[in-house]
């Protein structure tokens, strides 16, 4: 059988024994062997028999003197590189070993002091020309088992271009691959790759092993350049044809890299190829799909593998179970469990734990908790760690916290240990419902019992601290993570970013973003969010820009409160076109504007007078039946007032219910008093009245102070009448205290 270049005997690597023992096997032995050593001499040991004047020295590590053994295979050889017959005692050496089949002792051989990288070169060729591929396949697996060799490219070519002259592809190829694979741990694949397309002029065909060998290695690295770069060069430029494997490799790799793109190019060439991915494969897939947020293109991948040949397993099951779940498409969860069932596949406690987590996140506890409890009540499966800790994420997000506890308790009782998650649950319950000596009291009880909290677990206080305004107990805690070794992640500089820019300190939320991203946190859209709302609040538009382009130009997606913040910061610099540039992009990206981004847009284009733009988007805004704010329905009514348009301001409010109208009707009349335009206030006034809705004092009181500035005394005593006559009942007592309120 064609011996293998992988090295099999990694465990039998010399051991390295002390340097004075090491000079007392080669230097200090000086003793003649005895008669029966003599007579069980090898007849192929070509070394002489005296230790001295030999470069061939057995070594028993148990007896820590020199001596031959008999017919045992010493467990360790040294050479003396002190001989100028080094190379052929080497060469004679090796020889003897191949032909007694022994490879162990080779292994084990140790050269005092090691030989050139020359000198290995040498031997390689000598012994694949002379002595054939088997002695020479024992050296090399020798020699790129040494740390000082194993980098050597010239050793790799050598051995290659000698087996190739001697036709020997097979294990040329092999000894390709140990070079990739070699070289790819200090960094040198690029160049490995080179030299395995350059072997070709030597008369090596490319196989499909040595690719997929190449696409490990950069997939491993994380590489996409080069295993691009490999793929290009060897299977479209040389003619290599990847078979599934390859192409496996290929999607597991864009899976990691989350590149969905790539991903459904690949699956594209493996069906034009007829080849068909495997269920691991599948399962990365989905995976890759629900980090994306699009688990639901991966229905079409499933229906077009099934038709050749791949169906689901439990893993694939609970894998997109786990996705629809984690996007909130809990129907459709339990509809895949539905089909799953059908086809005779069990679900497990991952199945049932991806369900009950999705239930909770939708807010359904209940319908989860009942879940539960068939969980603890079946015979096959029960409820872990991670089941007991979603259906407490469920409780505290519910402010839930005496359930919550109830069921840690429980879980105890079953002989479950809390962990870090279950801990940081619990913990950031307690926070958002403002027990803070409680969050503390668990923090202590996780340290005492072994369970050491996690950044994550430090990130839920720090932010509750921030939240209720005790900074300097937060900064405190902050001090006691990193004191613990504690690495801030994306969500601690997330929470520090926005406590900075509620306070306007948008510089310092800078520098944070700035030492984020070197330490190697990629900021998600919510952190780009905050820092472009700071930026446009302190008019610093530019900045906002920036930021922005700068969260495209990675792959992000703005959200509507990105936009929102961009159109909110050009209103106020008054670059209204600039404005709808952004809200045209919202838009194309197909991104829903909500009332709040209406209201931005329709304040800026009343105040550039541009009425005609916000009339249209105020119809648009309650055409998709979002109610606006009492800010805009007023500032849009009063600039059409202003411009002498107070027929189309009624029309425009009399689409508002009632509750609404007629809240906005009292602040609307309250501000043109106070500009002293009697005349159209009292158009409003009579609208009220005719609704048999009284004027509150307030009301009143700033309508007929306005009519005295304009000596109308006679309109002021008319409507003062009207409304006497008219009683508002409790609804609109509310209404006037609100309106109270909000002058």
């Amino acid at each position: 059988m064609m011996p293998t270049f992988r090295l099999q005997c990694k465990h039998l690597y010399l051991h390295r024994f002390s340097v004075m023992v090491l000079r007392r096997a080669v230097f200090t032995t000086n003793r003649s062997p005895c008669v029966e050593d003599q007579e069980t001499l090898s007849p192929h040991n070509l070394l002489q028999a005296n230790p001295r004047a030999s470069s061939f020295i057995p070594f028993d590590p148990e007896e820590q003197e020199t001596r031959f053994v008999g017919c045992k295979v010493p467990t360790s050889c040294v050479l003396c590189n002190s001989s100028p017959q080094i190379i052929n005692d080497v060469f004679n050496f090796v020889c003897r070993c191949s032909d007694e089949g022994d490879d162990k002792r080779v292994c084990s051989l140790n050269i005092v002091p090691p030989l050139s990288n020359e000198q290995v070169v040498t031997v390689v060729s000598m012994l694949v020309e002379k002595a054939g591929p088997k002695p020479a396949s024992f050296f090399f697996n020798w020699a790129i088992g040494q740390e000082d060799y194993r980098t050597f490219l010239r050793l790799y070519l050598a051995m290659a271009g000698a087996l190739i002259c001697r036709r020997n592809f097979k294990m040329a190829q092999e000894v390709m691959r140990q070079m990739v694979e070699n070289l790819a741990v200090v960094g040198r694949l690029k160049e490995s790759i080179d030299m395995v397309l350059e072997m070709q002029n030597q008369g090596l065909h490319l196989d499909v092993h040595t690719l997929n060998c190449i696409l490990r290695e950069a997939s491993s690295l994380g590489s996409k350049d080069l295993v691009e770069y490999a793929f290009m060069e060897m299977a479209e430029r040389n003619g290599v044809s990847p078979n599934s494997c390859s192409f496996k490799t290929l999607v597991s790799f864009y899976c990691r890299m989350g590149s969905i793109g790539d991903i459904e190019r690949m699956l594209k060439m493996m069906v034009g190829r007829g080849l068909c991915i495997d269920n691991v494969a599948l399962t990365a897939i989905i995976s890759a799909y629900s980090a994306k947020g699009c688990i639901g293109r991966v229905y079409g991948i499933i229906e077009t593998m099934g038709k050749r040949g791949l169906s689901m397993n439990l893993i694939n099951y609970t894998t997109l179970i786990n996705g629809l779940c984690k996007r909130g498409s809990v129907k459709q969860a339990f509809e895949a469990l539905e089909e799953m069932v059908g086809k005779g596949i069990k679900p497990n406690v991952y199945t049932h734990t991806a369900l009950i987590n999705g239930l909770c996140k939708k807010g359904w506890t209940e319908r989860a908790f009942r879940l539960f409890l068939k969980l603890v009540r079946s015979d096959h499966y029960k409820p872990n760690v991670h089941t007991y800790s979603s259906m407490i994420s469920g409780y505290c997000k519910e402010g839930k916290m005496g359930r919550a506890e109830m069921l840690v308790t429980r879980m105890q009782e079953q002989g479950l240990i809390p962990n870090t998650v279950t801990y940081s649950t619990l913990i950031d319950g307690h926070c958002k419902d403002g027990n803070f000596s409680r969050a503390n009291e668990l923090l202590e009880e996780m340290v005492g019992k072994g369970c050491l909290p996690n950044i994550t677990t430090y990130n839920s206080i720090i932010d509750g601290l921030f939240k209720k305004g005790r900074v300097q107990e937060a900064h405190t805690l902050i001090n006691s993570a990193l004191a613990q070794g504690l690495k801030f992640d994306r969500y601690t500089y997330t929470i520090l970013i926005t406590e900075n820019c509620k306070r306007d300190n948008v510089d310092q939320a800078l520098h944070l973003f700035k030492q984020m991203i070197v330490a190697g946190c990629e900021a998600d859209m919510h952190t780009y969010t905050t820092l472009i709302a700071a930026f446009c609040k302190q008019r610093k538009v530019r900045d906002g820009e920036r930021l922005f382009d700068e969260a495209l130009k990675i792959g992000l997606v703005p959200s509507k409160q990105t936009y929102t913040s961009m159109i909110c910061g050009h209103c106020k610099e008054g670059n209204v076109d600039a404005a709808l540039e952004v809200l045209e992009k919202m838009r194309d990206n197909g991104c829903m504007l909500d009332s709040i981004t209406y209201g931005a847009l329709i304040s800026g284009l009343c105040k550039d007078s541009r009425l005609d733009k916000a009339h249209i988007l105020y119809e648009e805004m309650l055409d998709r039946g979002l109610s606006p704010c009492e800010v805009t329905s007023v500032t849009i009514a009063y600039e059409l007032c202003m411009k002498e348009n107070s027929d189309i301001a009624s029309s425009l409010l009399n689409k508002l219910d009632k509750k609404l109208w007629i809240k906005i009707v009292f602040i609307l009349i309250r501000k043109l008093c106070s500009q002293n335009k009697v005349d159209l206030a009292s158009h409003f006034v009579y609208k009220l009245l005719d609704k048999d809705v009284a004027l509150d004092s307030i009301t009143v009181a700033a309508f007929t102070n306005a009519c005295y500035s304009c000596n109308k005394y006679s309109l002021a005593a008319e409507v003062s009448a009207m409304s006497s006559k008219r009683k508002h009942g409790p609804l609109e007592d509310v209404l006037v205290e609100d309106d109270m309120v909000a002058v």
